[in-house]
């Protein structure tokens, strides 16, 4: 195999409760994962030696996303490759579509995708198992990017459990022009609530709500413990959600820590309608997307 493709989705949090900070540091989360139809390809070619490059769509900044050896993807390959006991090599390409810094786990999609590529280029035959130990090294987001579908995540995101989901939820996405800091969000929710709770807000009634499969009883469901901080921090996404829901959202909420607002709609031609009217109301990106979604998955191969 000398070349091939993976295609890896967004995540967006139907549920994320956030604890207090522990002494290591980290938040404790439960959270529900979605993998929607928004993807990043990564394609991976036999070469010796070791590149990386990323091409942008036309409404992402220019240098949005590092390279040079600072991208995950480099780090995803010096772990696997490291794992083996072998050199990394091979030339790589990033495709973007998932909004960067946007709270939709972007980096994390690209590092699930590199695994999956590059543990196939190179024929390690490696266990899921041990794939998904791998990527949690790499971040908390990043077992989930290899799962997909929809899935309860705890201690800070990186243990995943499948949840069965039978619905199609469909979602319209609207992304920042200027990302926002995950690290930054969570330093204002710790100022916002010095007296956070030391366990998350528990995910029960999101996952009736996905159980029931209905629209209406999944958007009253719908909870973003750092919206709050995000939208104190960036005014304008809390008038973004207002405008979604006026438009006829059935909920907007801020995408994990943001600043990519989604919306929840109810058919495929609620999304598109409202898709439509966001744009018309001076948004420049707005997409629509379905899930769950597969997450990190071979496409093409050569």
């Amino acid at each position: 195999m000398s070349e091939l493709t993976v295609r890896a989705p967004a995540k967006i949090n139907l549920h994320l409760g956030v604890g207090a900070p522990r002494e290591d540091g980290f938040h404790p989360l439960v959270t529900v994962y979605q993998a929607v139809g928004l993807y990043d390809d990564l394609t991976a070619r036999a070469e010796p030696g070791w590149t990386l490059d990323v091409g942008l769509p036309d409404w992402m900044p220019a240098g949005a996303v590092p390279t040079g050896g600072e991208n995950i993807v480099d780090r995803a390959a010096d772990l696997l490759a490291a794992h083996h006991g072998i050199e990394r090599s091979g030339a790589v390409h990033i495709a973007k579509a998932i909004p960067v810094a946007g709270g939709m786990a972007g980096g994390s999609a690209d590092a699930a995708a590199a695994l999956v590529a590059l543990d196939r280029l190179w024929q390690l035959r490696t266990p899921d198992e041990d794939l998904l130990q791998l990527a949690a090294q790499l971040g908390s987001d990043v077992p989930f990017a290899l799962l997909g579908g929809t899935a309860l995540g705890t201690g800070h995101g990186e243990v995943v459990e499948p949840v069965e989901d039978r619905a199609t939820w469909w979602w319209v996405v609207v992304p920042s022009e200027f990302g926002l800091s995950t690290p930054e969000v969570y330093r204002h929710f710790d100022e916002m609530f010095p007296d956070a709770p030391a366990d998350p807000v528990p995910a029960d009634a999101l996952l009736r709500a996905i159980a029931d499969a209905d629209a209406w009883t999944l958007a009253d469901a719908l909870h973003n413990d750092l919206e709050a901080p995000a939208v104190d921090l960036r005014p304008e996404l809390g008038e973004l959600i207002e405008t979604g829901e006026a438009a006829g959202a059935l909920r907007g909420i801020v995408s994990g820590s943001g600043p990519t607002c989604v919306f929840l709609c109810g058919s495929a031609d609620h999304a598109r309608s409202l898709a439509a009217d966001l744009s018309g109301a001076g948004h420049p990106v707005v997409l629509a997307a379905n899930g769950p979604v597969a997450g990190a998955h071979l496409v093409s191969y050569a």
